[in-house]
């Protein structure tokens, strides 16, 4: 008799972005990937008719017959001006690689060799049936005791993309991993900025104005301050205020550098200086 498969619910919102196995080497289990980011307290707008005040619909329209139902669109490829190639739902189903499936680890790497610029999306990779929690945990720990970022792929949204696993908690984190062909070079980005050596002295004013502002990171001190503000103009026009407009920013025209740096200088120690009084 065939052992039935238990579903694994875990405490996450939403429904999973993907589901398959986790495989290293001969052990795999079955794991879902949650996203680890939530949009649902951005404040979102809809397109209105100025005159009524109606939610516009976007409706599909050919330029030569008019609208067209969106069930009944396809998708096409254009190989030319005009010119497409049309695959159905199903043919695109038909492309199945062995990662659609499943996240294979081919290699383990350390974390600091992965250029920021590749980091991508954060997913919780977490186990999606009772019976495969064992070889999860497993899995975990010996990730953590390697010390080490397991790389693997999997097909999402239809492309393959290159996943970063590590353990955190009593879990597993996977990031999407921009590819090769993604990310703009850094030299090309800045071409045009000259490879002279700036005054030492400035410098080492600009260090020090450094030193004063480290701290460690904490994502509470980070509210969204623009939100706040498009809150309070909703609320305000809700009861029929007239909306305040803020002033647009001073222009900053720095004739002299190091007068600039020596004053920001001396104005954050008075500010320290404030707070430690204040404490």
């Amino acid at each position: 008799m065939a052992k039935k498969r238990i579903r694994h619910r875990p405490a996450l919102a939403g429904r999973p972005v993907w589901q398959g196995h986790l495989k290293l080497s001969l052990v795999s289990c079955p794991v879902a990937l949650y996203s680890a980011v939530t949009h649902g307290n951005d404040i979102a707008f809809h397109l209105l008719n100025p005159k009524t005040h109606n939610r516009i619909r976007m409706v599909p329209t050919d330029p030569d017959s008019g609208p067209v139902e969106r069930k009944d669109l396809v998708k096409g490829y254009e190989i030319a001006k005009n010119r497409y190639v049309v695959v159905t739902n199903d043919e695109l189903q038909s492309v199945k690689l062995e990662t659609t499936q499943s996240i294979e680890i081919e290699r383990f790497v350390d974390a600091k060799d992965i250029d920021r610029l590749y980091w991508n999306d954060p997913y919780y990779l977490v186990p999606d049936e009772e019976n495969g929690i064992e070889a999860y945990v497993v899995i975990r720990a010996a990730l953590e005791r390697a010390g080490r970022i397991a790389i693997g792929r999997v097909v999402m949204h239809t492309r393959e993309r290159i996943v970063a696993l590590e353990p955190r908690d009593n879990g597993i984190v996977a990031f999407t991993l921009r590819a090769a062909d993604e990310v703009v070079a850094a030299k090309d980005a800045f071409a045009g900025i000259p490879a002279g050596h700036p005054d030492r002295k400035m410098v080492e004013i600009a260090r020090k104005i450094i030193e004063q502002k480290e701290t460690e990171f904490d994502p509470a001190d980070f509210d969204d301050r623009y939100e706040k503000a498009l809150r309070a103009l909703i609320r305000a026009k809700q009861k029929g205020h007239k909306p305040v407009k803020a002033e647009p920013p001073a222009d900053t025209n720095v004739i002299d550098l190091m007068e600039a740096l020596k004053k920001s200088l001396g104005r954050k120690r008075g500010e320290t200086h404030r707070r430690a009084r204040a404490r």
